[in-house]
């Protein structure tokens, strides 16, 4: 065995990806199958999840479509049975599943004291606890074999609130809080070998906010315009792009690595605006 893939193949270990079927949990399923994993894919939809399973089987991968909503904790622990039934282990768990929802957003002319609380507290079940549960049903198992690799999907609102999407900014702030906790609270109990970091995209275009950065004719918005002024790419991110952090996360090569949030955002972060 080669030094890199001695480092940073992921030949054998067995994953588990929320979400799944969207654009950035999709490629990312993709890409830890490439790296030698085999893959989950747990998705509302289960001929959305079949989909993606098959497409990794299409390119020499193995994966199974698991059909459970992250915060039914009934189905994930169904999913949870057919994974270890079919492949003895769980060794990697991406929570992809989140999102947020327009009602929770406070519009250019709106105001904050008019969102419905209840469409608040649906983007902060969908995220926070849509992460939660996961580790909560699948986590044991790492835990029994002592060692495992937790991924939480953070955002660039976690660190630096953007306007309007106050639901979704506050939801990933307490994920980005709730990994580090949970990386110290896990490594103490269960041995080093189990560990919890996050992933903090920048701008990718997905479903559910392709419409807010572009037009139909996939030229920029004005929120889109802004955006990418404050990228220095210059751009916005491609879902492959997030692979790379992901499979280095998740692989040997990272075993020292705990409690950590990575930005992969094209340097958003580290750009003041001026």
């Amino acid at each position: 065995m080669s030094f890199l893939s001695d480092q940073f193949s992921l030949e054998g270990k067995v994953a588990i990806v929320t979400g799944g079927t969207g654009v950035l949990g999709g490629a990312m399923a993709g890409g830890l199958a490439k790296a030698g994993a085999k893959v989950g894919i747990l998705g509302r939809r289960a001929e959305l999840a079949e989909s993606v399973a098959a497409t990794i089987r299409a390119e020499g991968g193995e994966a199974l479509a698991l059909a459970a909503d992250v915060l039914d904790k009934g189905q994930l622990e169904q999913a949870r049975k057919r994974i270890v039934e079919q492949w003895s282990r769980i060794d990697i768990l991406l929570n992809a599943a989140g999102g947020n929802s327009a009602t929770a957003n406070v519009l250019p002319d709106g105001s904050f004291f008019d969102v419905p609380p209840e469409a608040l507290q649906q983007v902060m079940a969908l995220n926070w606890t849509g992460t939660l549960l996961p580790v909560q049903v699948f986590g044991p198992q790492m835990a029994t074999q002592k060692e495992g690799c937790i991924i939480n999907v953070s955002s660039m609102a976690a660190q630096l609130p953007l306007t309007r999407v106050v639901a979704y900014a506050s939801a990933k702030a307490a994920i980005d809080n709730l990994t580090r906790w949970l990386a110290v609270e896990l490594a103490k109990k269960h041995g080093e070998g189990l560990r919890v970091n996050a992933i903090a995209p920048g701008f990718f275009i997905g479903e559910q906010n392709r419409t807010l950065l572009l037009n139909q004719d996939g030229s920029l918005t004005p929120r889109g315009q802004s955006i990418v002024e404050h990228i220095p790419a210059g751009r916005f991110g491609e879902p492959e792009e997030l692979i790379g952090t992901l499979i280095w996360l998740c692989s040997p090569g990272a075993r020292f690595v705990n409690g950590v949030v990575i930005p992969v955002d094209g340097g958003f972060s580290a750009f003041s605006g001026i």
